[in-house]
């Protein structure tokens, strides 16, 4: 993927695709990740210094452009950073604010699963890879999955088999790390892959494995 740099002669036409990749991810999420997703928008688009990779105002300021109080902020601002997505450049002392950047390069990744939607040409620009025209079906990064041996490894296979789409975008990119003692560890790319995985689909991804494997007892996300 190239790199998303927001300076120079095709800066515009690269915010607009940066903009444009985190709203089709906003839109095919749950409400808590939409609204999520608006407020980093409207740090970007407010005040966010794209030539420089600055972001900084205040608590108060943000709590009153997003209206939430500053504990929501706080507390946002905080899952934003855990994300990847904000990175702390200066910490706030002395009556001086916080100073942020963006992860621009990590901001596009994870909202990878959701380029599609917006349309082959579009994958093809910020993706650097090609896509049929008449596909709107998520391409799978890597071969289709083969039933093997151990629990995951059979799991990917059902788990193709039943959704390629939903394969493609959250479970292709989830790798095992440990398989034993009636558990299943699987890693994420990313913290926010985790997340949603863990909170969307990790009864689906538990009871499958259960079926495959009785013994075992816990699947666990990590990144």
């Amino acid at each position: 993927m190239q790199k998303p740099k927001a300076v120079g002669p095709q800066a515009g036409a690269r915010k607009y695709d940066i903009l444009s990749a985190l709203m089709a991810f906003a839109l095919s999420q749950d409400k808590i990740v939409q609204r999520r997703v608006m407020r980093i928008m409207a740090l970007i688009t407010a005040r966010y210094n794209w030539q420089r990779d600055e972001l900084c105002v205040g608590q108060r300021e943000i709590a009153r452009m997003w209206s939430v109080d500053e504990r929501t902020v706080k507390r946002e601002m905080a899952v934003l950073r855990g994300l990847g997505w904000l990175v702390q450049k200066r910490k706030g002392a002395r009556g001086r604010l916080s100073v942020y950047g963006i992860d621009l390069e990590r901001m596009m990744e994870d909202t990878r699963p959701a380029w599609p939607l917006i349309g082959p040409d579009f994958v093809e620009r910020v993706g650097g890879r090609p896509q049929a025209p008449e596909s709107n079906v998520v391409p799978l990064r890597g071969p289709v999955p083969m039933a093997g041996e151990g629990v995951w490894a059979t799991a990917q296979a059902r788990l193709h088999a039943e959704d390629p789409v939903t394969y493609g975008a959250w479970f292709h990119g989830l790798s095992e790390v440990e398989a034993g003692q009636g558990r299943l560890v699987l890693a994420a790319p990313s913290a926010f892959h985790a997340t949603y995985v863990r909170t969307h689909f990790l009864t689906r991804l538990t009871s499958l494995a259960r079926r495959i494997d009785p013994t075992l007892g816990e699947v666990r996300i990590e990144h």
